[in-house]
C-alpha cells in the first residue's frame, strides 16, 4: 500500500489505493503583473494564459456515436435512433476526433468493482475525443464500483463535458462506513467519481484532459482525482458531497504528483470556475486513524520528493481561479509540498467543517512560490482565516478576510469586514452593492473573466472573490 502526503496540522493526508484496484486518491497560479491604478504596483513575471476556449475544440470529429438509456449495444450507434445502450460500447470504438453524445438515461458499472466507463482509446493533438451530453439531455452515470469514469495509463486528448456522475453515498450509512474503516478494498465506500490515473505508467501517463461542466457528487472517495498527469483543465464543474466514507483521505478536487509532459513553465493545470462544497471526511484516514483531509481543492506533492518517487519536480504552473469553495471539511483550497501555484479570485466560505481541522480557508503547507491574491476568505468565528506552515516565497495580499480575527498571514492591501454576500446560505456568493470587496483587488493580467464569464474589471479595479459585480 502506498501512502503519501502527511504533514503538520493534519495537512494533506492522501492515500493511494493499490494499483491492482486502480483506486482512489485524495488528500491534501496566475503569475502576473500586480498593477493597480491607485496603489503601488509590484511586478511579477507574466505568463500568458490560453484562451478560455477549450483546447479540444480544435479539429472536427470524424465520427459521432450516440448512447441512450433506451439503446442497444447491438445497434450501430451512429444515430439517435440506433444508439448504443452503454457508454463503454462507444468508448471501445472511438478514434481521434470522434464524439460520443450521451442521451438521457442512467448508466451503471457493469460489474461490482468496475467503472461505468473505462476510457482506453486516446485522441491526438487537434483531434480530441469528446464525451458529452446530447444537447438538452441530462444523462447520469451512477456507480457503486471504483470509478464513474476512469482514464489511466497514457490516455490523452480527452474531454468529459456536461455529465452527471453520482456515487454510492446515498445507499450506505455512516454506521456501515465506520464498520469498514479498516477495509481498503471496499468499492462501496471508496469509489471515485472521476479518476485520471498515471501511476501504473503503461506506455506513458495521461495528458491533455479536459473535465468541463460536469456535476460530480456523492462518491465515498474523491470527486475528481488527478494523479501523475499533465495538461489538465477542470472548469465549471460542481463537485459536492464527496469523500464522506472512504478510508483514503479524500477531497473534492485533488491533483497529486503531477508529472512533466514537457519542460514548459507556463500554466498547464487549470482549476477554474468550479463550485466545490460539502466534501469532507466522516471516516478516519486509514494510515493515521485521524480526520485530516476533505478539502475542497488540493494540490498535493507536486515536488514529487516523497520516498520512492520516480518523477522529477513539476515545472509547470497551476492556476486556481474563480472557484467557490464552501463548507468543506478541510481547507477550501490547500497546497502541500507543492510549488508554482497561483490562487486568485476565489471565494472560500465556512470551510473547516470537520471539528478536528483548523487549517483556515486557504492553507499553504510546506510549499513555495505560491501567490494568494484577490480572494475572499470567510471563516467560522474563532477559527483561522488562513494558514502558512514551513513555506517559502509565499504572497498573501489583496485578500478580503471576514468573520474571524485569526489571520495567520496578511498583506498590506488586505481588507476586512462583512463582504455582503447576496445569500450565502443558499450558495449565492455574489456581492451586494457597498461590499468592501468591490473595486479593491489588484489587476491580474491573465484573469480577464469572472466565474460567469463576464469581464473581470468593470470598475476602477477588480473585485475580490469569484464574481465581478461592478
Amino acid at each position: 500500500m502506498m501512502i503519501h502526503g502527511l504533514g503538520f496540522l493534519g495537512l494533506s493526508a492522501s492515500l493511494v489505493l493499490p494499483l491492482a484496484l486502480s483506486g482512489l486518491v485524495e488528500g491534501q497560479r496566475i503569475t502576473e503583473s500586480l498593477v493597480r491604478d491607485v496603489r503601488p504596483s509590484s511586478s511579477v513575471q507574466e505568463i500568458p494564459l490560453p484562451s478560455r476556449k477549450l483546447i479540444s475544440q480544435v479539429g472536427d470529429a470524424t465520427t459521432t456515436y450516440y448512447v441512450s438509456g433506451s439503446g442497444n449495444d447491438k445497434n450501430s450507434g451512429l444515430s439517435t435512433s440506433s444508439a448504443f445502450r452503454t457508454i463503454q460500447r462507444a468508448a471501445n470504438l472511438t478514434d481521434p476526433g470522434d464524439t460520443v453524445l450521451i442521451m438521457n438515461g442512467v448508466y451503471k458499472n457493469a460489474y461490482p468493482t468496475g467503472s461505468v466507463v473505462d476510457i482506453k482509446r486516446s485522441g491526438r493533438a487537434g483531434a480530441w475525443i469528446t464525451y458529452k451530453a446530447y444537447p438538452g439531455h441530462k444523462p447520469k452515470l451512477q456507480l457503486n464500483g471504483w470509478h464513474g469514469i476512469l482514464l489511466a495509463n497514457n490516455i490523452s486528448y480527452i474531454e468529459i463535458n456536461g455529465l452527471e456522475i453520482e456515487g454510492n453515498n446515498k445507499n450506505i450509512t455512516l454506521a456501515y462506513a465506520l464498520s469498514q474503516k479498516s477495509k481498503a478494498s471496499n468499492p462501496l465506500t471508496n469509489g471515485n467519481c472521476i479518476t485520471v490515473d498515471g501511476r501504473k505508467n503503461v506506455n506513458g501517463r495521461p495528458h491533455h484532459i479536459n473535465i468541463v461542466g460536469n456535476k460530480v457528487h456523492d462518491c465515498g472517495g474523491g470527486g475528481i482525482a488527478i494523479m501523475e498527469s499533465d495538461y489538465v483543465k477542470l472548469d465549471n464543474n460542481e463537485v459536492f458531497n464527496n469523500a464522506w466514507y472512504g478510508v483514503y483521505g479524500g477531497s473534492g478536487i485533488s491533483v497529486l504528483n503531477p508529472w512533466n509532459f514537457d519542460n514548459s513553465q507556463n500554466y498547464k493545470i487549470f482549476i477554474t470556475n468550479n463550485k466545490v462544497h460539502n466534501n469532507r471526511m466522516f471516516v478516519p484516514w486509514i494510515q493515521t486513524g485521524k480526520i485530516q483531509d476533505g478539502n475542497g481543492i488540493i494540490i498535493d506533492r507536486s515536488r514529487n520528493s516523497q520516498k520512492g518517487s520516480k518523477l522529477s519536480a513539476y515545472r509547470g504552473r497551476v492556476l486556481i481561479a474563480n472557484n467557490i469553495s464552501y463548507k468543506n471539511g478541510g481547507s477550501g483550497i490547500h497546497t502541500f509540498q507543492s510549488d508554482h501555484v497561483d490562487i486568485v479570485h476565489n471565494t472560500v466560505y465556512l470551510n473547516n467543517q470537520s471539528p478536528e481541522i483548523t487549517y483556515g480557508q486557504i492553507m499553504t503547507n510546506d510549499s513555495g512560490n505560491v501567490k494568494v491574491l484577490n480572494n475572499i476568505l470567510y471563516s467560522e468565528p474563532g477559527k483561522p482565516i488562513n494558514a502558512n506552515f514551513n513555506s517559502k516565497n509565499i504572497t498573501f495580499n489583496y485578500n478580503h478576510n471576514a468573520n474571524s480575527n485569526l489571520i495567520k498571514v496578511s498583506g498590506p492591501n488586505d481588507t476586512s469586514g462583512d463582504p455582503l454576500f447576496v445569500n450565502p446560505s443558499a450558495g449565492d456568493f455574489r456581492l451586494k452593492s457597498g461590499s468592501p470587496a468591490i473595486n479593491n483587488g489588484t489587476k491580474f493580467n491573465s484573469v480577464t473573466k469572472d466565474i460567469l464569464d463576464g469581464p473581470r474589471v468593470k470598475g476602477s479595479a477588480p473585485d475580490k472573490g469569484a464574481y465581478e459585480i461592478r
